[in-house]
Parts: C-alpha cells; sequence; structure tokens
C-alpha cells in the first residue's frame, strides 16, 4: 500500500508541475494506483521469489502487464488508468515491453510514472535490497536519461524531487494515505458528490 500512495502522490506532484489537466491527472491517479494489478495472475512461486527470475520467469512475470489491461478496460470508470497499466515499462529509447513503444508514442502519464515508480523503488527498502540514499538514486536516474526516462519529465522530477524524498521519509502509511486522500477529493469531488 506504501508504495502505491507514494507513487501516486508523486507522480500527481509531477504533473502538476508540468502543467497537465484535471482529466489528465485523475488518469493518472488511477493508473499510479493500479499500476501493477495485473500481478494478481502471476503465480506466487514467481511473484514473490526472492533472487533473480530466470529469463522464462521474466517472461510470465511480464504478462501482468496484458493483466493488467484486461482488468481496467472492464470497467467504463477505468479505461482512462489503462495509458499507466499499458506502458509503464516502456522505455523512452523503445527497449522496454510490452510493444517497444518509443519517445513521444508512450503516453506522458506513462512517461511521469516511470520515472516515479523507479525512484520509489531505488529509496525504498524491500525484501531483496537496501533503500539506496536520495543521491545515489538521483544519479541511478541520470544513467537512464533519453534511454529509460524522458529528459522533459525527468528535468520537471528533479526539481522536486529532494521534497519529495525528505517528506515521504517522515510519513507512516497513515499519513501517506490522508494525503491521497486529499489528492482524490481535489480531483475527483464531483463524482463524489456524485454518489451521494
Amino acid at each position: 500500500n506504501e508504495h502505491n500512495y507514494r507513487v501516486t502522490i508523486s507522480s500527481v506532484r509531477v504533473a502538476e508541475k508540468m502543467g497537465l489537466s484535471d482529466k489528465t491527472i485523475r488518469g493518472l491517479i488511477k493508473g499510479a494506483f493500479l499500476h501493477d494489478v495485473g500481478k494478481i495472475g502471476i503465480r506466487d512461486n514467481i511473484l514473490l521469489k526472492p533472487g533473480k527470475l530466470t529469463d522464462e520467469e521474466f517472461a510470465i512475470m511480464k504478462k501482468h502487464v496484458d493483466y493488467g489491461i484486461e482488468i481496467v478496460n472492464r470497467s467504463d470508470w477505468l479505461k482512462d488508468a489503462v495509458d499507466v497499466v499499458s506502458c509503464h515499462h516502456e522505455k523512452f529509447d523503445g527497449n522496454g515491453y510490452p510493444k517497444n513503444a518509443q519517445g513521444d508514442v508512450i503516453p506522458i502519464t506513462a512517461r511521469i510514472f516511470a520515472v516515479v515508480d523507479v525512484f520509489d523503488a531505488l529509496t525504498s527498502e524491500r525484501p531483496y535490497k537496501a533503500a539506496l540514499d536520495y543521491d545515489e538514486s538521483l544519479g541511478i536516474l541520470e544513467k537512464g536519461r533519453g534511454t529509460h526516462f524522458d529528459p522533459i519529465v525527468l528535468d520537471h522530477f528533479n526539481t522536486i524531487s529532494r521534497n519529495i524524498f525528505d517528506q515521504f521519509k517522515q510519513m507512516n502509511a497513515q499519513q501517506l494515505m490522508d494525503e491521497l486522500q486529499v489528492i482524490i477529493k481535489r480531483y475527483f469531488e464531483d463524482k463524489i458528490n456524485d454518489l451521494r
């Protein structure tokens, strides 16, 4: 949950910095929160494997994107999440998956999410690795400039990344959830009122 909260909040902040429309940001919020929903279709022995995946296992793991697309496309309300769900493993130079999409062909929401997702993975402790510090993490992102990451998105992210890092370091799951609730209220208030 904490990963999903952090990447969703961070993605919104980058999108706001870039001046994206509220409609685009709503799709980004849904996509960021649901980016890995397709992993429910991956067997636990692969999904939870502590070590490196074999080529065969990685081929199976990559199917989570297709499963995720299928899941979000079942709901009219979630269809705008498909850009992030379908393209969050694409790389700016075309060496990602599942379609080897390149440059501006990759939706802007997915290009934003790619930067945020990798940054969060680098700066977070995982069962298989320790968290990296801010400078080391930013250095890794810079090495991916123009290959993994859109340089323009990376430039916008860099202007707020220190703030994101410092704030999230201090926040627990409840505080992250509270922050996300503020974002949801802002971007979906009309939808919430329609349900009342």
